[in-house]
């Protein structure tokens, strides 16, 4: 959904940042930004993804592990695992990459499979 290019246009900035952490601080600390529906829709969004990512880092840690400990057993041969975790740490970026270019087109579109979350957070 594209919003009003008022609300977009000043809310544009908050939006991008909001997916670099430093919009969420932004939108919080300003009033004005938390009446702006554009700028809290993306900041839901972040915070989607920053929850996303936090268990994205926490399940990769458990992997590694996990992977040291067959590469042990199995004499380095299990080393080749180690794509696993690579690959599962990608999707984050993925998702940030989608919410920057949605904000930057001034649209309201929900972040790929998790973004439908981000309706929970009442802001």
């Amino acid at each position: 959904m594209v919003k009003s290019t008022n609300s977009v246009d000043e809310g544009k900035a908050v939006a991008v940042l909001s997916y670099l952490l430093i919009g969420i601080i932004w939108f919080f600390a300003d009033d004005k930004m938390r009446k702006n529906s554009f700028a809290k829709f993306h900041v839901q969004q972040a915070l989607v993804l920053l929850i996303f990512s936090i268990a994205i880092a926490v399940l990769n840690a458990i992997l590694g592990v996990i992977i040291g400990v067959i590469s042990l057993v199995t004499l380095g041969l299990g080393s080749v695992l180690v794509i696993i975790p690579t690959l599962i740490a990608l999707i984050p970026l993925v998702f940030w990459i989608f919410g920057v270019v949605y904000s930057l087109q001034g649209a309201e579109k929900e972040l790929p499979i998790i973004g439908k979350f981000g309706k929970k957070f009442k802001l």
